[in-house]
């Protein structure tokens, strides 16, 4: 079976190999293009090599630069692919656009939210362990994912989070703080809502585990679940219409955002 961490590699490669190839028609160095996209020629020559994922912003500007007559830009979709696992493709894909987003995380900070010291212990943690470059790798792709928080036009997101997760220190007592606070600077955002589930809550309507709901560009919800062994993409109206009716009960179920920020200061104060 080819793993996903190979056919991400050898796209990479590829689409390096296309960046070279049109850069070299065009009888510049890699200092020179990188000088006309505004990156440097250390950045280039990785892109080239496939050692480092291009962001979108260079795609565009080397794809004109190179008058590549959106070639290179065609290679954009297949290389947001890759940067996940082949589990989370369609769902990232889907996120990317989405007119809103609501989830219920209850064993981890949403990783939306995430700092990068807090996403990479979360990434070191995995079991198999991943190596070094598969953790930058999914680092650099979860903290890329937060555009969302700040796009335009602004999708509404909302978090229902457990408050056990407030008091489980990934990373350390420091990056848990930070955590902490960075939550609290997302709940700020006027498209954003973060609520905590308190503990105290005998019971709830998502105590069958963590859920997202989207709202595609084309007014279209679906849901999205992972578990131990993988992750569904729901789009099948009774299921969806099922998550929808028990979010809408969580998040009623869960402290109020004003509570909920009281509470992450305090758990916060006290690391």
């Amino acid at each position: 079976m080819v793993q996903n961490s190979d056919l991400g590699s050898a796209t990479l490669k590829y689409f390096g190999s296309q960046l070279k190839l049109f850069r070299q028609r065009a009888g510049l160095t890699r200092e020179q293009l990188g000088a006309q996209v505004g990156y440097s020629e250390a950045m280039v020559a990785a892109i080239e090599q496939g050692r480092r994922f291009p962001q979108q912003e260079l795609i565009d500007r080397a794809d004109e630069a190179l008058d590549a007559g959106g070639m290179l830009k065609a290679g954009g979709p297949y290389l947001v692919r890759c940067r996940y696992p082949t589990w989370f493709h369609d769902f990232a894909l889907l996120e990317a656009d989405a007119v809103s987003r609501n989830s219920y995380d209850c064993q981890a900070v949403p990783g939306l939210l995430q700092t990068e010291a807090y996403a990479r212990a979360v990434l070191s943690s995995y079991c198999p362990a991943l190596d070094d470059d598969e953790i930058d790798g999914r680092v650099k792709a979860r903290l890329d994912r937060q555009v969302l928080l700040t796009r335009k036009p602004a999708p509404t997101l909302s978090f229902v989070i457990e408050e056990v997760v407030l008091h489980r220190p990934i990373g350390g007592r420091a990056t848990m703080r930070e955590q902490l606070q960075r939550l609290l600077e997302c709940a700020r955002l006027r498209n954003v809502s973060v609520q905590i589930m308190p503990t105290a809550q005998e019971a709830h309507t998502g105590l069958d585990g963590p859920m997202v709901l989207l709202e595609t560009a084309e007014r279209r919800t679906v849901g999205y679940v992972e578990g131990q062994s993988g992750s569904f993409l729901m789009t099948d109206r009774d299921n969806v219409g099922a998550l929808v009716l028990r979010y809408g009960t969580l998040r009623g179920q869960a402290l109020n955002p004003g509570e909920s920020a009281n509470l992450i200061e305090q758990v916060a104060g006290e690391l």
